[in-house]
This record gives structure tokens, sequence and C-alpha cells, in this order.
């Protein structure tokens, strides 16, 4: 058994405090004494309060089922409905106008609309590559993905293919067009980039294949170069994003290109969401201090990878600062890494990594105070790259109900900078917008954190989980993609927007949208992902460095912050059709129902084999077509929360349950035959840890607090771990 460490009042798992007294707080300013009893105060003053909110969320929903079952099969009175909401408490009164203050917030949060990655903060290989998706190749992008189709000779070869390079040149100029047009032609006939100096100002000139000589149309939108005799490369700038042309005629590609452009780089994840909640397995002080020492080594920008790949041994570190000249022959530098925030655990979550009274503590507030001190480190510039550049920290809250709840964490917030000796609102703050009662007091739940709010994000995923356990007893909800489409789901993405901008979120905050789904669809992604920004949101998140490079064109085509101006005063969206519920108004036929059964059970088989025995939080899953799928913990809570509900209303019976698990099993098996280290679930489903998470998911999914996962996931992956040692 492990021998904790005591200290004031608390006991802390040893490889915990060896971090935390090691390597997180040298150098801060902040005494071990200090920490602890600090966080053991808040443990003390806190853990009562944040337990009540917990309770607070118990006795809602059984309000809410008592309701729906009173109601169940009577024609819906919305304004009944809307009443009792407000009765008990669930609706909360809405005070008027305000805006936001947050200050000292970067301006990639605040005035630079783009893509944001989210990485799980417990592979650092991961983790690092997303800090350096701030730049990227489009050419690499393109060339890899299927956004270049495989016909007319353009197949992806075992080497280089001129044809498919060929069209992945033009597609970049198309992309330069709009970036940075020309008087005259199109990058695609630009022969030589050359400068020129008017009143001892750098301009940029293109000459044509044809001779033409032009300038750009935007003669702002060149805002530097590398190179002094000869151009090396240039920088350009388009609704606040960069994009940097790479001039090398001795390499492959650009030997090949009449001006010697080698590559095309775009600024692409402006910011990423390091994350130590859903994508991650942390289930105890191990998994928990890998998070923990990760995060310190981004915010000391010193987290090194290392991994090997087609038998070679390689070390991937975070990209340095560009240096570039500025037109006026100014020395400039652009940041080379994507700006940080990190997203901690939510109220629900208990860790036994720390124990006060000899029991598991709230590991929100852990978190809180662990990223924090971490953070401590860029803020004193104690390691060897910076990321805020104003002084701020950015914590993104997640699964947070309601105003009084992010009240909760504002004030947990301020605890932590009285311990780190902080100013007052260094701690920034990041709301999903991911739970019904958040999403219904949106606006109140703003204004509870409105001096430090940065980030507002509809979160579809965990809402359509919350969505089908918040109205589990009004009856059988419908199938999952038909929620995609339901009144809700639409009314949420507009009235997120519309309650953003009412106040004031644009130009100091973000306002975001979810993640795109299929990271092998780039094609698809292009085509469509466009409506996040034509909605207003000012970033959404995408899958891969690949996803960033690609969906940032559409921050390009689309002037996001033009768009929010447009849309400001004009609501979309109204809290009545927020309240709409997905219910099935027609039960669907025998084959339909099997049809969902199997492709629910099938992702939650293949998810949680790979959450259980490998301890990976977020993957790429295949579906029934062999697709691969992002799943994580949000993905399998509206899955497992949809079967609960329809069992729950007798649509689909245990049997016929228990038989699909079985069928599926087969299916997840073989697609993951060529794992070795994979144990097939089929060889004995009684004492498979994997299959029999999935069962409890379905079976136990209805008695799960707010449908959550997180409870089943964690017992058996301990309970997996603890056999592994035990072997």
């Amino acid at each position: 058994m492990t021998a904790f460490v005591s200290i004031a009042g608390l006991e802390i798992d040893p490889v915990l405090y060896a971090f935390l007294v090691d390597e997180a707080l040298p150098g801060t300013g902040v005494s071990a004494d200090t920490f602890f009893s600090g966080l053991a105060k808040s443990l003390s003053e806190l853990g009562p309060r944040n337990a009540a909110l917990l309770a607070r969320r118990d006795e809602l929903q059984r309000l809410l089922d008592t309701w729906h079952k009173a109601h169940r099969g009577d024609t819906f009175d919305m304004k009944a409905y809307e009443a009792f909401l407000h009765e008990i408490g669930y609706i909360v009164p809405e005070g008027g106008p305000f805006s936001i203050t947050t200050d000292n917030v970067d301006p990639e949060i605040a005035s630079i609309a783009g893509p944001q990655l989210v990485v799980p903060l417990s592979n650092a290989r991961y983790a690092v590559n997303a800090v350096n998706a701030r730049w990227r190749s489009l050419y690499d992008a393109l060339y890899g993905s299927d956004v270049i189709a495989e016909t007319d000779g353009a197949e992806k070869t075992t080497g280089y293919n001129p044809v498919r390079g060929a069209k992945v040149v033009a597609y970049a100029a198309s992309v330069l067009d709009i970036i940075a047009p020309l008087n005259t032609g199109s990058h695609a006939d630009v022969y030589a980039y050359t400068l020129a100096e008017s009143a001892g100002r750098k301009a940029l000139i293109a000459t044509l294949s044809d001779a033409t000589v032009t300038g750009l149309r935007d003669p702002d939108a060149f805002v530097g170069y590398n190179g002094d005799r000869e151009l090396s490369s240039i920088l350009l700038r388009h609704h606040g994003l960069h994009a940097r042309i790479i001039i090398d005629k001795n390499a492959p590609v650009g030997a090949s290109h009449p001006a010697g452009v080698n590559d095309v780089l775009l600024e692409a994840a402006v910011t990423t969401i390091a994350d130590a909640e859903d994508s991650v397995a942390a289930v105890d002080a191990a998994d928990k201090t890998l998070i923990y020492r990760n995060w310190l080594g981004l915010m000391r920008g010193d987290l090194q990878a290392e991994f090997t790949k087609s038998g070679a041994e390689h070390t991937r570190v975070p990209a340095q600062d560009i240096a570039y000249t500025d037109p006026n022959g100014t020395a400039q530098t652009l940041p080379g890494r994507s700006l940080l925030l990190v997203r901690n655990v939510g109220l629900h979550m208990m860790t036994d990594a720390v124990r006060q009274n000899n029991k598991p503590v709230f590991e929100g507030i852990v978190d809180a105070f662990v990223t924090s001190l971490a953070c401590l480190h860029d803020l004193k510039e104690l390691g060897v790259a910076r990321n805020t550049r104003t002084g701020s920290m950015y914590i993104v809250k997640p699964k947070q109900h309601g105003p009084d709840e992010v009240a909760f964490t504002v004030d947990l917030f301020s605890h932590v900078e009285s311990v780190l000796g902080l100013p007052d609102k260094t701690i920034k703050i990041g709301v999903m917008d991911e739970e019904r009662r958040t999403t219904i007091n949106l606006k109140e739940c703003i204004r509870a954190a409105q001096d430090r709010l940065i980030f507002i994000n509809t979160g579809f995923l965990d809402r359509t989980g919350d969505e089908i356990h918040s109205i589990m007893e009004a009856g059988p909800v419908v199938r999952k993609a038909d929620m995609k489409s339901a009144a809700w789901m639409l009314g949420y993405e507009d009235w997120n927007v519309d309650i953003g901008l009412g106040c004031g979120l644009s130009g100091r905050a973000q306002i975001g949208k979810g993640m795109w789904a299929k990271p092998d669809s780039m094609a698809e992604m292009v085509d469509t992902k466009i409506a996040h920004p034509q909605s207003g949101a000012n970033c959404a998140w995408a899958p891969s460095p690949t996803a960033a490079v690609l969906h940032a064109i559409h921050y390009h085509q689309v002037d996001v912050f033009a768009r929010q101006a447009e849309l400001t005063g004009t609501p979309r969206a109204t809290r009545e059709t927020l309240l709409r519920l997905a219910v099935l108004s027609d039960l669907p036929d025998a084959a339909a129902r099997t049809e969902e059964l199997r492709s629910n059970i099938q992702s939650i088989l293949g998810y949680v084999v790979r959450w259980v025995e490998h301890g990976i939080g977020c993957s790429k899953v295949p579906d029934l077509d062999d697709v691969g799928l992002m799943e994580d913990r949000a993905t399998l809570r509206i899955a497992s929360q949809l079967l609960a509900n329809w069992l729950h209303h007798d649509l689909v019976s245990h049997e016929e349950v228990e038989d699909v698990l079985k069928e599926m099993a087969v299916i997840v098996d073989r697609q993951n035959e060529n794992d070795p280290t994979y144990v097939p679930m089929t060889s004995d489903f009684a004492k498979n840890q994997a299959f029999q998470a999935a069962r409890a998911l379905i079976f136990e999914g209805r008695a799960q607090p707010n449908g959550y996962t997180e409870f089943v996931l964690h017992a058996f992956r301990r309970d997996w771990k603890a056999g592994a040692l035990a072997s």
C-alpha cells in the first residue's frame, strides 16, 4: 500500500509529492508549506460547497424526472414546462445587458480568429505536435489528404508524384489569391517574387510568366520577408492570420517552380487546449503526475518527445519564434507556437492522489492549484520559451451546470491566486457550454465570470449526452444522427453565438464551435466546416495539425469579426427552441432499431477497449464501415445514454443489447487484430474488463450522475491496472 506523505493536514501520493516539491515549486517563489497549506485550506472551505452543487444537480434531475413521468404521453405544453423550470430554479432570473470586462488577454484569444486544437496532455509527442501546429505546411496537408483527389494521375505513390505535386501547387496558389490577391493575374502565374523600395519602405512585386510586373491589391498584406540579396521567405497577413511563402530554388519542389516556391506555410492552430479531461485516461496519481509534468514542460517550453519512426530515432521539441524583417527594415518576430490553454476536470471528479481526513478530494480543486503552479514558470520566465505575453493563465472548465457553478470556479481561482501570490484575475476562465443548464442560463453564466471570461464553446457532443439524460423520463429520444437536426441543437448553435456577442465577447474572447470528427475526411471538412466562421465563431476545433492548416483557409475566406458585427443585435434563437424535447414522434421499425443498436454498441466497444486496457482517452475508432471517427468520453456519453434511454422505454430489450454486444465484439476484435497488445473480447466475455465496462455503461447508464461515463471507466481501468500489476 502506498505510503502517503503527510503535510498541512493532507496526505499526498509520494509520486505527486515528489513532482511538486522537486520540479513544480522550485523557482516559483512559492514554498511547499505555503502551497500545501493553501491547498488544504481551499479543500476545506470549497469542498463542502462543491459537494452541495453536485447535490443540487441530483435534486434538479429528480424534479425533472418526476415532472416528465407525470406528463409522459400528454400533449407537450411549453408554457407549463418553462414555468416549472423557473419554479424549481432550473432557469434562473436573467439580469440586464452587460459586457465582459476581461483584460490582459493575448491576441490569439481576443482578436485573431482561427482553428483550435485539443490535445491529450498524457501524450507528450501529440502535445508538442499541437504546439508546433501554429505553423504548418499547406503543401504537405494537401498532398497527404483527400482534398486533392487521386484521379487523372494524381494518386499517392511510394515516392513523390509530380502530377499530384502540381495540383497541390495550383491549389496553394488559389489560397494565396484569397490571402494576398495580385493587382493583375494569379499567384499561379508568378515567375519571380522581388522587392521594390519606395520612400524607405519595401513592397512586394510579382513578375508573371508573360512578363507583366504587378503588386498586391492590398499592399499592407505584405508584412515581412527573409533574405538579403535573394528572398527566402515572404510574410503575408490577412484577417489577422499570417502566411509564409518559402522560396528555395535548390529544393526539389522549389526547383520545379518558376519562382522557386518550395512551400506555403499557413498560420493554423493559433490556440490549443491542452486537455487533462475528456481526452485522457487519468485514474490515479501516476497518471495525473504525468499530465502535470507534461503541462509544466509546455509552460517551460522544454517538453521533449522521443520516438521511433521508420526505424530512426527522433526528438521533437517546441518550435522557435519566427524572425523576419518588416517592410520598414526593422527586425521582428512572430510566435512560433500555439497559445496554450489547459482544460481541468469538472466539479464531479474525485482523486485519491490527495486525501484529506483520509478521504479523496475534489480533483478539480487540485487541478486548479497544480496547473496554475506550472503556469508560474511561464509568467516568471523560468523556462526557454513563453506562452502568454500578457501575464495571464488560461484554464478551460468543463461540465459546469449553470451560473452558481461558474461562480464557484471563479472563487476557486481567487483562492489559487491568493496562495500563489498572483494579481487578482490573472487566471482566466473558458466556459464549456456543454450542459443543458449552462446553455439555458448562458448569459448569467457569462455574467458570473464577466471579468475573467475568455472563451465559450458549443461542446455539442457532451451537450447531446446531457440533453438525453435530462429528458430521460420524457420518452424515447430520437436516433443519434437525428439529434444533429433536432430543434434544440440548431437553436443551441445559434444561441451560443447570439448570447456571446450580446455580452461583448467580440474582440475580447473566443466564441468557439466543436470538433470535426472525421480526421481522414479532409475534403468533406474543407467543403463544410466553413459554416463555423460563417456562424460568427472565431475559433473551432480541428482533430489534427493537418486539419488545422486546412481549416485555416476558412478564416481567410470569412472575415469573422465583420461577420460578428453583422450578427450582433440580431438574435436567431430563443430559449423556447432550446427546451423542445427531442423525443420520437413515431417509433422506429425493427430494422432501424437494430441499426441504431449496432452502430452505437460498436462505437462504445471500440472506444472503451482502448480506454480500459490501453489508457487511451481519445482515439480514432473505426466505425462499422471502417471509417475512422474521433471518439472520446463525450461521444461515449451520447451512445451510452441513448441506449440507456431506449432500454428504459422498452424500445430494445436487455437480451437484444446483450446479443448485439457480442456480435459487435467480433467486429471490434477484427478491427484490432493487428495490434499485438490487444486482448480479444470474444475470448472470454465474462472476464474481459473492456466488454464488462461497455455493458455497465449501457445497463447502468440511467443511474450515472448526469449520464457521465467517467465513474464506470475509472473503476474498470483501475481494476485492469491492478490486475496487470499483479500479473
